[in-house]
């Protein structure tokens, strides 16, 4: 492969456009949104998993276009745009259709064109097959159609886009070939499957697992503030079984651009075959209510000091979705910040990841900023370069919501 297309240049597309790039491959880039056009003309990147130093050092093998015209000549093209849910929490396949729209007016016989994005089983098949083909261009015969769902999780670094297995499935063995062919290029292993259909599920299932035992051990948490007793001592009790046991750590709730959405994908499909997802669907709701028990726990914690809601000056601590990097998509502490706000409560945030709250109107404080004056600090993302016991011991009243003190064992501390 020596040209290859990428539609959608966000978390997912930018890494791996670059990612070809450095492998020797011309890549062509679609991305509608402008300034990101401008960013990446500028060798400014936008995104954490990608340094500005490799867009600069890339030059020509990768540019970038507002058109889907330059696809024409690209023997590869990747479809890494965004699956987000509707108000309604249903599928919005909006962005994914629109590229397959705009991609089968340039589509030519031989290509490989793979879906990255995150969707429910069928997808390929049943939407984007038929969109590429009024073309006039026969799918599985004139061109290779594949799915190869994202395995993105941002910020981190001991699995990458090279050592994560890569999954795919071809529409016919030949398209699986090519995609195969393809990823072996920047992915150290490519796993195949037997269908589109079985990508995409195990895309879902691998997010719902999460989903699933991160809701599990935040009921147990729930119960256990009710009981007295010390979730976080629990979990480490239980992760000291050497088989049969998974550690997942309670928390505020599920943010990002996964697990709290693609759940629901599943669940809407389900019930076009007649079966309520219910165990599913409950983890969700599970997760949706743990901001509201984090504030209840912020606010009996000032009450035990003797303090109202309204007007206690409180500084969140970590406002993106997890440690390390500075998406807010879908956080918990933005639901945290909207309820506390609701009561009255005067707020302000340190995140060293996110430098503004545009919805809320606030901008990030130097940690000692935030600290000054405040009658409670509350953890909700525990980022890696903050110092949380200092926060224990410079702040009169903590409430950690992700276990990031317990070492210090300090009396001002309030655990989930």
């Amino acid at each position: 492969m020596r040209r290859v297309g990428v539609i959608g240049l966000g978390y997912v597309g930018l890494p791996l456009a670059v990612a070809f790039a450095r492998e020797g491959c011309e890549v062509l880039g679609v991305e509608l949104d402008t300034r990101k056009v401008q960013a990446i003309e500028a060798g400014e990147s936008y995104v954490g998993d990608v340094p500005a130093e490799q867009l600069r050092e890339l030059g020509e093998r990768l540019r970038v276009s507002t058109s889907y015209a330059p696809l024409e000549q690209a023997e590869a093209i990747l479809m890494c745009l965004p699956t987000p849910l509707s108000p309604n929490r249903e599928p919005d396949l909006t962005a994914l259709l629109d590229g397959a729209r705009g991609l089968a007016r340039v589509v030519r016989p031989g290509q490989v064109l793979v879906v990255e994005s995150t969707t429910y089983p069928g997808t390929t098949r049943e939407r984007i097959a038929p969109l590429l083909e009024e073309s006039g261009l026969a799918a599985g015969s004139d061109f290779h159609l594949a799915y190869s769902p994202e395995r993105v999780d941002p910020g981190r670094e001991d699995f990458t886009l090279r050592n994560t297995p890569k999954l795919v499935a071809g529409l016919t063995e030949a398209c699986g070939d090519r995609a195969q062919e393809l990823y072996g290029l920047v992915c150290d292993s490519v796993v195949r499957v037997s269908s589109p259909e079985v990508a995409e599920l195990t895309k879902l299932l691998e997010n719902i697992f999460r989903s699933v035992n991160i809701a599990l051990v935040n009921e147990l948490a729930v119960l256990s503030d009710r009981m007295g007793i010390d979730i976080w001592e629990v979990v480490e009790a239980a992760a000291t079984k050497p088989y049969g046991f998974m550690r997942f750590d309670p928390g505020p709730g599920m943010g990002g651009h996964c697990l709290p959405v693609d759940p629901f994908y599943l669940s809407w499909r389900a019930r076009e075959f007649d079966l309520p997802t219910e165990f599913i669907e409950l983890a969700g709701k599970v997760n949706q209510q743990m901001p509201y028990h984090c504030v209840a726990k912020v606010a009996r914690a000032l009450n035990d000091a003797g303090l109202p809601v309204k007007d206690a000056r409180i500084a969140v601590l970590g406002v993106s979705y997890k440690p390390g990097v500075g998406d807010t998509r879908e956080s918990p502490a933005l639901k945290i910040i909207e309820l506390l706000e609701g009561m009255g409560a005067e707020l302000r945030y340190h995140d060293p990841h996110v430098p503004e709250l545009v919805e809320f109107g606030m901008s990030c404080l130097p940690l000692e900023d935030a600290l000054a004056e405040a009658d409670l600090a509350v953890i909700v993302t525990a980022h890696p370069t903050v110092d949380h016991e200092l926060v224990a011991r410079r702040a009169p009243l903590v409430v950690d919501l992700r276990g990031a003190t317990r070492g210090a064992r300090l009396d001002n501390v309030v655990t989930l």
